[in-house]
């Protein structure tokens, strides 16, 4: 039997629920025909967003969206997306499929989309072949509430108030697509920009490291704060960090979807573990400069990244989910929980339709994927107070591949409940845990599982293969909860 210890006395730091958020990009049928199909569309909509959709994504507790990149970003001239919309500038979305972009769905039906889901905004500003005249003139139509050039042509276009702004990344991967700079380079336009964001109530976010790239976070860093008088808490907010999981080993073969054998299973595991090592090594050299962990790390694009399914387009970077999909998930998730000192927020990527979605659409047809159903038990721990656990789980693999088997994080939520999340990463073995918690009586528990065949999925003609469950092989006793984890699977337990 494994031991898993629970000390809810120890409080490790606060769960922003900006972790759980999301990344919708011009890419695909991410955007058009996934959240939006248009006011004159046959598929139900409320001024042209799917009303499936947002009723789902408002059942997973959406806290955060980022739009409209990605590498659309910086490409992505917003005034283009103003106005009426037959007068809206079409032009080619040379990053993704090279298809015509129509610019319908512009800032304000963004903005409508996060009022119907009810979640925090996050913009992306245009660095690499913008202006910071045109970021300037974007965060003032967005937010400012007063007499000026913007807010009159924001009233023109139909609405008076300003909206609220909480997140505004200045550039993304700029690094590569988004003008492949140097780090000093970057860093210098950084501070530039940011300067002409102006509006106190944004959190500010600079874009960050490709994964491993350290030298790129410890010169961005350095330049950004050389000379720069007082406190750096306000010239940057978040430092954005990339970390996509790919089982091939090239871009060119990332491996199939749905079609994959045991050891590609654990080198997919075993490559997403690799996100808490990449957390503490940027999160180290910024502790040089931020040392009271002011500046979040934002891991505004982390999942699966396989190639795409056959007959679509390879532009559109579409892909079926499984329960690798929503092990990936569980870990991760459970990674950012107990960062949560430095992890400030993070965004699948991406939100539906595009590689590791939580909803796939087809015409009207819509689809549930296993990482939406992760998503949806983890929502607990959104604001909720992360409290020191500890598990060692024995290693579980192949010859080839070994990671450990269970990985877990806990916290407690504003009613006062224990919540715990805890991933099977093995094939093939249930594990017995008993739980013990320190100075507090378990009274009664509530489970519910995710599991199924590792390469489990749902479609549109099967919708149900993989949903959640009552999980029930649990006993309490007083400061001791024990219970099976079957293989393949991600559990959630609340405990009052």
């Amino acid at each position: 039997m494994l031991k898993m210890y629970i000390n809810p006395n120890v409080k490790r730091g606060h769960i922003n629920k900006e972790i759980y958020g999301h990344f919708a990009e011009h890419l695909g049928r991410g955007i058009y025909e996934g959240l939006y199909v248009g006011e004159d569309s046959t598929i139900p909509n409320t001024k042209g967003m799917r009303n499936d959709v947002v009723a789902a994504l408002k059942a997973m507790k959406v806290p955060v969206l980022r739009w409209p990149g990605g590498c659309f970003a910086d490409e992505y001239h917003w005034k283009d997306g103003i106005g009426p919309k037959e007068t809206r500038k079409k032009m080619i979305n040379t990053h993704w499929g090279g298809v015509v972009e129509d610019n319908s769905f512009g800032t304000h039906e963004f903005m409508e989309l996060c009022e119907q889901l009810g979640c925090e905004a996050y913009v992306n500003g245009n660095v690499g072949s913008g202006s910071v005249q045109e970021m300037s003139e974007w965060v003032e139509y967005m937010t400012f509430d007063g007499l000026s050039p913007m807010t009159v042509l924001r009233e023109k276009n139909g609405r008076k108030e300003p909206w609220k702004v909480k997140y505004f990344g200045v550039g993304n991967e700029n690094w590569g697509c988004g003008g492949n700079m140097t780090p000093e380079y970057y860093a210098n336009l950084y501070r530039r920009y940011q300067t002409y964001v102006r509006d106190n109530n944004i959190s500010k976010i600079c874009c960050g490291s490709n994964g491993e790239d350290l030298d790129w976070t410890k010169k961005v860093m350095e330049t950004c704060f050389k000379g720069t008088p007082g406190h750096l808490h306000g010239l940057m907010d978040g430092l954005s960090l990339h970390y996509y999981t790919v089982p091939g080993d090239t871009w060119d073969q990332k491996g199939a979807a749905t079609e994959f054998d045991e050891d590609t299973w654990y080198k997919t595991m075993k490559k997403t573990l690799r996100i808490e090592e990449l957390i503490n090594r940027h999160g180290t050299i910024m502790d040089e400069y931020d040392p009271e962990k002011n500046i979040g790390i934002i891991v505004d694009e982390w999942g699966n990244w396989f190639d795409v399914e056959v007959g679509t387009n390879p532009g559109f970077l579409y892909q079926q989910n499984t329960m690798r999909d929503a092990l990936v998930a569980g870990i991760n998730l459970n990674i950012f929980n107990k960062h949560c000192d430095r992890v400030k927020m993070a965004n699948i990527a991406q939100m539906i339709n595009v590689l590791q979605s939580v909803i796939l659409t087809e015409g009207e047809k819509m689809v549930l994927t296993p990482t939406y159903y992760v998503f949806y038990m983890y929502q607990k721990h959104q604001d909720a107070t992360l409290v020191d656990s500890y598990l060692q789980a024995p290693l579980t693999g192949t010859e080839i591949y070994q990671v450990p088997s269970l990985h877990e994080s806990v916290s407690i939520d504003e009613e006062g409940h224990l919540n715990i999340t805890i991933t099977n990463l093995s094939l093939s073995e249930t594990y017995e845990v008993d739980s013990i918690l320190t100075d507090w009586e378990a009274k009664n528990v509530k489970g519910t599982i995710l599991t199924g065949k590792m390469d489990a999925h749902n479609t549109f003609e099967n919708p149900e293969v993989v949903k959640l469950a009552d999980f029930t092989d649990c006993t309490i006793n007083g400061q001791s909860i024990r219970f099976n984890i079957p293989p393949c699977s991600v559990l959630h337990l609340e405990v009052k």
